[in-house]
């Protein structure tokens, strides 16, 4: 179970920083005043407890004093005497003396109390302030009484500035907020501040604060801040934060529910969303505001519940049964007490989506089909007066199930024309279900269920749901049987096909293209032929079987030119394209690029969105591998707007788009878009997952302590998921990534390997893209052989030159079948195998700057971060045969490109670069370069360079003349000044801080 009171302060930065203001005027002497409104659950005490800490932490005293619901009775200055019991509790001496107001009115408070509290507990309330002082009071009256208060604030503030927080003001008794007011108007000139909350949601019209807190604002030195809902980004953190490794699926629904809410969130959370009920406690919180409305009221809310979050005036007069003036007087009840609120277009609507869900469990079956059924009935009965969505609702809650069936057919159709294609599904699905039950369900859905089936599998893959459109494909080739209509079953097999290759089973959607080619005889020409064609070529194509795929293209593009069917030409034409990569020299990139223009004005003239997505997301892919980055972003933007016009940036393309541009925005050192790109999402279907996992690319490449929970949550999605390759890449990526950072060449070269086996399980020869993780891998490999190789532990240095010529053979393997199998590779491919030579060599113990220099050289098409992370390796290259000047050169091009990225771990490899070599680094806080001398004596130095050879203290001894005895004395004082708890430790922590002595 999370725990709540340790969860971090997320998404009130602001908020926090206007507090902090003004407890730094008291800092400078001078008065202030806070009215902190805010909902309930909303973080009001979560974010005065951060106040408080952080004000204390600046040497500001602070003072607490909480308020208590006790009804229509409170307990007269109980918050006033909560905050100052802990002065009277201080040893005497300490206390500010002269207060015996205070006292005595404390010691006389069981007059005030109601009388149904126990005498006891009214005696308890009047301890704290008993022994404050023995001056006699001039006289019983209350503004002695409150002078005498005001005079202890002041005199605490006086040694030291105080903040004073008063909590859930809503809650005070009348002598509480009299004598709020009084605080606030007389301690105007002392070091005082004071922070008051309250929840707005509780403040109904005739609520005794409002006219206070209206008085209150007036006030020199008073301000009031709105704690609003949370941003939905800051759920999702504070949701992750108490809930590491939940589903992202589980993350989103919380958020979406929460509304911004941390009370709400963490109540969802804590009930494990085990269904759409609400937990208990959460219900019985928010209707307890309910209950406290009339009648007529509530009856207004549970008819509001049923029609909706938001319902019109109309509706709640026809269905409520109340009279004009009854109805209005009871819409005036529920908006002034904040559990209705009237929307600018003169709706009204439930202030949180769960107070809706409350009151809608709250209800009995009987009277929520009744319900249902009235409104439904007004709905049909008026013109305009709703949605097909509205309609479908209702007659399902009222079992009107034929009417529901017509209603979300029509439903699916006003969504698919506004772009929504996760709605449309919905409401098909729906169709669907329904279809058992309707008798008559072909007539009132305009189409058979074969249909139906197909129009919501188009819907599936728009949103991006590619695995529910399979089996929606699936169960239409079920329903059509062997014996259906061939023309029909094609159409099913080839979409099934395209399907299937973008869930990556390249295997089956080939089985399924040629099942339809089977169906379907090439003349005369038709559109179930060609577009079968075309997805047998694409299919043939991502299997190498090309003279099969291209046999299928030209067919497909003579058909389409008959035909006129321009979207089947373009497609098959991006095939063509993309395919003749395969033939080194055939084509150059402006000519692939000529071509995909020629089928992008097709595509566009077609209407088809999909085709127009491919065109254009291979528009891109084109210069993005050819290293033309400019080129490739500006296709990317081009087709992500259309993508967001057609509301298609979930479907297959869409998704791939988003993805090339969170990485192509990486490449180009553009981290914060890319960052933005990938996190500045909405709900997301899993399949685009990996658009969020890129986002770790940016993440481990600042040293976000965020990426390993982000690595955590990708693994579990990418073991849900199976076969999905750009995942499993981004993931491991960023796993690998993170172990080299830290130090661990075992973890790093196992991850790599299993990367690789899956990627050549599931691409086979179009694997280019593990040359990446494996040189990834290599560089702490390589690291942990040099330290072998220094220390002189040959069983170390042969696990480690295994375990880096394993990982460098995989990669190789790659390329030649790469090269055998589908041709040539761009600029991108060129630097890692670049890299992946120079990082081979560097395992060997070879500087090698000339492969280290290729590798900057091939980064130089325009990936900055790792130009920068070659130019790291290229300067020790460098410094290896004694080229000092060309090492600091490529340090400081290297230290420039990490400053400006934030790159944090890079930095700290450069700054301990720079002090080992004695290089000057001109980078912010780098500080100078080490002396060993200041901080090893001569003979440490010198015991410390036969260390890092791997001597013994009796070898140390004898080659220094010195005794073992002594030897082990200064081994051990090294260790301590180093901070190390043993030999090798020590050597590598004297080598990462530039102290570690020139080998001699």
């Amino acid at each position: 179970m999370p725990q709540w009171d340790d969860r971090p302060l997320v998404g009130r930065a602001e908020e926090l920083t206007r507090l902090l203001a003004a407890v730094d005027r008291a800092l400078e002497g001078r008065a202030g005043g806070v009215l902190l409104a805010g909902d309930a659950g909303v973080g009001k005490t979560r974010l005065l407890d951060e106040l408080s800490a952080r004000a204390a932490g600046r040497g500001i005293r602070v003072l607490t004093g909480h308020c208590v619901d006790l009804g229509d009775v409170g307990l007269p200055y109980l918050p006033f005497v909560d905050l100052l019991r802990p002065v009277t509790a201080e040893p005497a001496g300490v206390s500010p003396v002269g207060q015996p107001a205070l006292a005595a009115m404390l010691e006389g408070r069981s007059a005030l109390v109601s009388p149904e509290l126990p005498a006891g507990d009214a005696a308890d309330l009047g301890r704290p302030l008993r022994h404050l002082g023995s001056r006699p009071l001039l006289d019983d009256g209350r503004l002695q009484l409150f002078e005498a208060v005001a005079t202890v604030l002041a005199e605490l503030g006086s040694g030291t500035p105080l903040l004073v927080v008063l909590e859930d003001v809503h809650w005070a008794d009348s002598s509480s907020r009299d004598l709020l007011r009084y605080l606030l108007s007389r301690l105007a000139e002392e070091p005082v501040v004071l922070v008051v909350s309250y929840r707005a949601d509780d403040l109904h019209r005739r609520h005794p604060l409002r006219p206070l807190l209206a008085e209150l604002v007036r006030l020199p030195g008073v301000e009031r801040l709105e704690l609003g809902p949370l941003p939905d980004a800051a759920v999702g953190e504070l949701v992750r934060g108490l809930a590491a490794g939940a589903p992202e699926s589980t993350v989103e629904d919380v958020v979406a529910r929460a509304e911004g809410n941390a009370f709400y969130a963490e109540e969802l959370l804590a009930a494990g969303l085990a269904g759409e009920t609400l937990p208990l406690a959460l219900t019985d919180v928010l209707l307890a505001r309910v209950e406290q409305l009339g009648e007529a009221a509530q009856r207004v809310l549970r008819v509001a519940a049923v029609a909706g979050r938001r319902v019109r005036h109309d509706l709640v007069a026809a269905v409520a049964g109340l009279a004009p003036v009854e109805l209005e007087a009871a819409l005036t009840e529920a908006v002034h007490h904040h559990l209705l609120v009237v929307s600018d277009d003169g709706r009204y609507r439930f202030r949180h989506a769960l107070l809706r869900e409350a009151v809608l469990a709250d209800l009995l079956p009987g009277e929520r089909v009744r319900l249902h059924a009235s409104i439904a009935a007004h709905l049909a009965a008026t013109p305009g007066a709703g949605t097909a969505a509205e309609r479908a609702h209702h007659a399902r809650g009222s079992n009107d199930l034929p009417a529901a069936l017509a209603a979300s057919v029509e439903a699916a159709e006003e969504a698919g024309r506004a772009g929504a294609p996760a709605e449309q599904l919905q409401h098909l699905e729906s169709a669907l279900a329904l279809w058992p039950a309707v008798p008559d369900a072909a007539e009132r859905a305009g189409r058979d269920q074969a249909r139906l089936l197909l129009d919501s599998a188009a819907a599936a893959r728009t949103a991006g749901e590619l695995h529910r459109a399979v089996g929606l494909m699936r169960t239409a080739l079920e329903l059509l049987g062997d014996g259906g209509d061939p023309g029909a079953r094609a159409q099913v097999h080839y979409r099934l096909a395209q399907a299937l290759a973008r869930i990556e089973d390249e295997s089956a959607a080939h089985r399924e293209s040629s099942a339809a080619m089977a169906l379907v005889p090439a003349q005369p020409p038709s559109s179930v032929r060609t577009w079968a064609a075309a997805t047998h070529a694409r299919t043939c194509y991502a299997l190498s079987r090309w003279e099969e795929g291209d046999a299928a293209a030209r067919e497909a593009l003579a058909a389409a030119d008959v035909l006129g069917l321009d979207s089947a030409w373009a497609d098959t034409a991006v095939s063509l394209a993309r395919s003749s990569a395969r033939e080194p020299g055939a084509t150059t990139p402006a000519e692939v690029t000529a071509r995909l223009e020629e089928a992008l004005v097709r595509a566009r003239r077609s209407g088809d969105t999909d085709v127009e997505l491919r065109v254009l997301f291979n528009l891109a892919v084109v210069p993005y591998e050819a290293g033309q980055l400019p080129a490739a972003l500006h296709w990317i933007g081009i087709a992500l707007d259309r993508a967001r016009e057609c509301g298609t940036q979930w479907s297959f393309y869409g998704a791939e788009l988003r993805h090339l541009g969170v990485v192509a925005r990486y490449v180009a050192g553009d981290w914060d878009g890319s960052l933005a790109l990938a996190e500045g999402l909405s709900r997301v279907p899993e399949m685009a997952g990996h658009v969020r996992a890129d986002g770790l690319l940016v993440q481990v490449g600042r040293g976000d302590p965020a990426a390993a929970e982000r690595v955590v949550w990708a693994r579990g999605l990418a073991g849900r998921l199976g076969a999905h390759v750009l995942l499993l890449l981004a993931t491991s990526a960023a796993e690998i990534d993170l172990a080299a950072w830290a130090g661990d060449p075992g973890t790093a070269a196992h991850l790599a390997q299993e990367a690789v086996r899956q990627v050549h399980r599931h691409w086979g020869v179009d694997r280019l893209a593990v040359v990446r993780l494996a040189a990834t891998a290599l560089a702490p490999v390589a690291d942990a052989a040099a330290t072998a190789r220094l220390q002189r532990d040959d069983a170390s240095l042969a696990r480690w030159t295994a375990a880096g010529e394993d990982l460098a053979a995989l990669a190789r393997s790659a390329v030649a079948d790469h090269l055998a199998g589908v041709g040539g590779y761009g600029a991108e491919a060129a630097a890692w195998v670049a890299r992946l030579e120079a990082e081979a060599a560097r395992l060997d113990g070879r500087p090698a700057p000339d492969l280290w220099r290729e590798a900057v050289d091939g980064f130089g098409y325009g990936h900055v971060y790792e130009q920068a992370r070659s130019r790291w390796r290229l300067a020790e290259a460098l410094l290896a045969v004694d080229d000092r000047e060309g090492a600091a050169t490529e340090l400081r091009a290297a230290a420039e490109v990490a400053e400006r990225l934030g790159a944090a771990p890079l930095r700290a490899a450069l700054v301990a670069l720079a002090r080992r070599a004695r290089l000057p680094l001109d980078l912010p806080g780098a500080g100078r370069v080490a002396d060993p001398a200041t901080v090893f004596t001569p003979r440490e130095t010198e015991v410390l360079r036969l260390l890092a050879k791997g001597r013994t203290n009796r070898q140390i001894g004898a080659e220094l003349y010195i005794s073992e005895k002594t030897a082990s004395v200064h081994v051990s004082n090294i260790l301590a000044k180093l901070g190390a708890g043993g030999r090798t430790e020590a050597v590598a922590l004297a080598a990462s801080r530039g102290l570690l002595p020139a080998a001699g």
